[in-house]
């Protein structure tokens, strides 16, 4: 028999007092006990876990909608036997567009509306009452619209599917109440909504969600209605983040990533970026410069007339050299960061057209610098100053751009420990040897969680507005390290070659020297040493990393260190198709262990909306659990059973006298 000692101090009696407060009566804690005992019991909820996104936001939309093609397997399961398989794409496409595929659908010729309505109610209970089972009553009700949240739960719990069932009667009636009322297209899309809101329930990201793409600020808008995720961050999130802080080398590298990939839809009109002073800028400083290698990298279907092609290239160009003068500056600002070496712009020759590096000399291929004095390669101009002070204003005073980084801020960490999962986005900086290397931070050596707890910290501190000026100042400027820094936990490289590509033609002064972490991370045991250090326990445990894009039509596999690492950067980002042969993976864990999806390109959704198309997914079989989990195995249930215990311990005190019940005037 458990033993259940008296309160031993006041600090426990204050405890059961305050718990008291909550259940006043035995019967009220006898209540929870059985209520969260029964919890124990359901099978684990389903974890989405997806990195570098990079602005495909259509792309991430679609897979939220599908829930990575798990809607699409459980419609099959329920009617696999029963509805086509063009009946099942229309059915899925429903599921997750259902505002635009009703309209569509009653505009079809020769369509009768009360027929569809009555099959298609019918068969969405179906599909709501099989997604919402692994949850509580009180859950599932939470996740009903207020509107018809009596009519859903009655729909979900009284059946319908056996025609012998005394209930069906009244099941069929409350369908054909809500077509005759009107009713039936809101409650299909309540339905449709309820069945995306219970197939995940929890979506993990792990970092980089902007740049590249053009919809990182619709990815972001989409997260702030949906409640049930975390994020890692990623060097790309940071970059935008030391933006948002005033950052002019995170301001100027923002700039010219969008103007490469042609994206100035994120910028002006998902954050009003006012870009009329840098065209300004740019058209007075390369008005005759042809800005050959600065043309905006776009897909076939991104229409540009030639005048706008132009001042594009124009515009990136300013801003490159730009942040190659701000960069500098910065570095010298910043000896302790050890980043002399990317310091360029005075190693150019500029009588010769030539740049030294580590002994060697190499040709430049564009010699057109007309911003740039020789004799002090890094001063900013007055023109200049003033187009740096109007960047840095239009970025601190964006509204949304604010608003989605607090977003950032309030779900996002370094790293992330979830059911025996080890998460962050790129590398845990190691040795040689595979021990944890000490990074200087501040006047701090730090390794391993303590530095990115440090990190995690000064983050933060560019957006608290009680540190002083100084704090603040460092932690902004903290962020452009972030992005690009050699001991950086979110980059991880000897350098990022952002010159030598622009400017020499010389590939082998592209490479980018990876840290120890991307190649001994390969090896089980490092990867046992670097969870032991995150405190990461049970017999099933991994680290979960995005950053490097697996190269799957070169052979490379995200499975790695006898399954105890991921790496699951499939390329969501249209420009790493071809690179890594896909477009992105997701990584699902539920009750009976991990899948791995692996997505093909995205259409549309305009195509998913009129033809049923749908994400083409492969899933592989990752880890299978020996029993199915359920909610008692996760950090969840450790939670419930530690509830548990303290009421038992209520329960204890009530039943000895320690607390006296506490009934109410109505009892």
């Amino acid at each position: 028999m458990t033993s259940h000692p008296q309160p031993s101090n006041s600090a426990d009696r204050r405890f059961l007092e305050l718990l008291a407060n909550n259940f006043p009566t035995i019967s009220a804690a006898s209540t929870e006990i059985i209520n969260l005992e029964a919890i124990l019991n359901l099978p684990k909820g389903t974890e989405h876990f997806v990195a570098d996104i990079h602005g495909e936001h259509e792309a991430f939309r679609h897979i939220l909608k599908n829930a990575s093609g798990n809607i699409k397997r459980k419609v099959t399961e329920i009617f696999g036997t029963s509805l086509t398989n063009s009946d099942i794409r229309e059915l899925c496409s429903l599921i997750y567009y259902p505002e635009q595929k009703l309209e569509y659908i009653i505009n079809t010729p020769g369509c009768n509306l009360n027929d569809f309505y009555t099959v298609t109610l019918h068969r969405l209970v179906k599909v709501a009452q099989s997604v919402s089972s692994k949850y509580t009553r009180s859950k599932v009700r939470k996740a009903l619209p207020r509107e018809f949240a009596y009519i859903i739960e009655e729909l979900l719990h009284e059946g319908g599917s056996d025609p012998t069932s005394n209930k069906q009667a009244y099941f069929n009636r409350i369908i054909e109440s809500i077509i005759s009322t009107g009713q039936a297209d809101a409650f299909i899309v309540a339905m449709c909504n309820v069945i995306q809101h219970l197939s995940i329930d929890q979506l993990h990201i792990l970092g980089d969600v902007y740049d590249r793409g053009p919809g990182a600020h619709i990815i972001m808008d989409t997260l702030s209605e949906y409640d049930k995720f975390d994020f890692q961050w990623g060097n790309h999130d940071a970059l935008w983040m030391g933006a948002a802080s005033g950052n002019a080398a995170c301001i100027a590298n923002v700039l010219r990533i969008s103007l490469r990939y042609g994206n100035l839809a994120t910028l002006e009109d998902g954050y009003g970026i006012n870009l009329l002073p840098l065209a300004t800028y740019a058209m007075e400083q390369y008005a005759d410069d042809p800005c050959e290698g600065f043309e905006p990298r776009v897909d076939e279907s991104f229409e540009l007339t030639e005048k706008t092609a132009h001042l594009i290239s124009t515009m990136h160009k300013a801003i490159t050299v730009l942040q190659f003068k701000i960069e500098g500056n910065l570095i010298s600002r910043h000896p302790e960061w050890d980043m002399d070496d990317r310091r360029l712009l005075h190693r150019i020759d500029f009588d010769r057209n030539t740049i030294t590096l580590d002994d060697k000399t190499y040709q430049l291929r564009r010699s057109e610098f007309p911003t740039i004095d020789p004799k002090d390669p890094y001063r900013l101009t007055a023109e200049e100053t003033a187009l740096v002070d109007k960047l840095i204003h239009s970025f601190r005073v964006s509204d949304k751009l604010n608003r989605h980084v607090k977003l950032l801020l309030s779900h996002g960490a370094m790293y992330g420990v979830y059911n025996s999962n080890l998460l962050f986005h790129a590398s845990m900086p190691l040795n040689a040897d595979g021990s944890l290397k000490e990074v200087k931070v501040r006047d701090e050596k730090l390794k391993g969680r303590a530095l990115l707890d440090c990190v995690d910290r000064m983050m933060r501190e560019a957006f608290n507005h009680d540190n002083n000026d100084d704090d603040r100042r460092y932690a902004s400027d903290y962020y452009w390290y972030l992005w690009c820094g050699p001991d950086s936990p979110l980059f991880d490289k000897a350098k990022m070659a952002t010159f030598e590509r622009y400017f020499i033609a010389d590939p082998e002064t592209y490479h980018e020297e990876k840290g120890h972490y991307y190649t001994l991370r390969n090896d089980e045991s490092i990867c046992d040493m670097i969870l032991d250090e995150f405190g990461v326990s049970g017999p099933h445990r991994h680290i979960i990393n995005g950053h490097v894009p697996v190269k799957l039509n070169k052979g490379e596999t995200p499975i790695r260190a006898g399954g105890k690492l991921m790496v699951i950067d499939g390329g969501f980002a249209k420009a790493y198709h071809a690179t890594t042969g896909m477009a992105g993976y997701t990584l699902v864990f539920h009750s009976r262990g991990f899948q791995l999806v692996k997505h093909e390109p995205f259409t549309s959704a305009e195509e998913a909306i009129k033809n049923g198309t749908d994400i083409v997914s492969t899933t592989e079989i990752v880890e299978l659990s020996d029993h199915r989990m359920q909610v008692r195995d996760t950090d969840k249930g450790r939670q419930l059973m530690s509830q548990i215990a303290e009421l038992r311990q209520l329960l204890h005190a009530y039943r000895h006298g320690h607390i006296k019940e506490r009934w109410s005037s109505r009892s």
